[in-house]
């Protein structure tokens, strides 16, 4: 069988060697349209999402302040205040006695604990509200009422409650007293004196 002569071996690998750099050339083009559709994605789906307003990402002021509530009635003021009682070894308030709300919008009140005790407390806050109707128009989105509170021996601590009223407060409120009464659990019985025993 004779071989084949060197020069179509030449022309061969000449053609191969073209055929991989046109693959190549292909691969690269291919490569860079899907990282460019990649990068195009994001302000793609930023704009379907405006002019569907679905999944609105956007939600920042443009100053870069606080989420911004469209459900807020900025025509309406309440006022809320803050109570707090206690029963126990505490020391229990509200950093400030009042604060003025629009409805729908999301505010902040801070409540500190101190345990005056040199041992460990399990406590619990229950809240109260007046008017009796605002209560379900209160809504509490942050509480340390939610669950239980350790403190350990004279600790303090500040405590936040995050809230909003609902815009569908009826008009004639114009406030709101928020009270809250910490108490102590398992607080320890008083031990009896044990009575001395008669001589025999």
């Amino acid at each position: 069988m004779s071989q084949m002569p060197a020069q179509d071996r030449q022309d061969d690998r000449t053609i191969e060697r073209g055929l991989n750099r046109a693959m190549l050339g292909k691969l690269a083009v291919v490569v860079v349209i899907m990282f460019g559709f990649g990068y195009a994605m994001v302000p793609l789906y930023k704009k379907i999402c405006e002019l569907t307003n679905i999944n609105v990402l956007n939600t920042r002021d443009e100053d870069g302040g606080a989420l911004r509530n469209s459900q807020v009635d900025t025509s309406r003021t309440i006022t809320v205040e803050f109570d707090s009682n206690s029963q126990g070894p505490f020391r229990f308030r509200p950093v400030k006695n009042s604060m003025e709300v629009h409805p729908g919008e999301i505010s902040q009140i801070v409540y500190e604990v101190v345990n005056k005790e040199g041992r460990t407390v399990e406590a619990q806050a229950i809240p109260s509200y007046a008017p009796k109707q605002a209560t379900e128009f209160f809504k509490k989105i942050e509480c340390f009422c939610f669950k239980q509170q350790t403190l350990t021996a004279n600790e303090s601590r500040e405590m936040p409650v995050v809230f909003v009223i609902d815009p569908e407060l009826p008009k004639d409120v114009k406030t709101i007293t928020l009270s809250y009464t910490f108490f102590e659990i398992h607080a320890p019985s008083a031990i009896t004196p044990a009575m001395p025993s008669k001589g025999t």
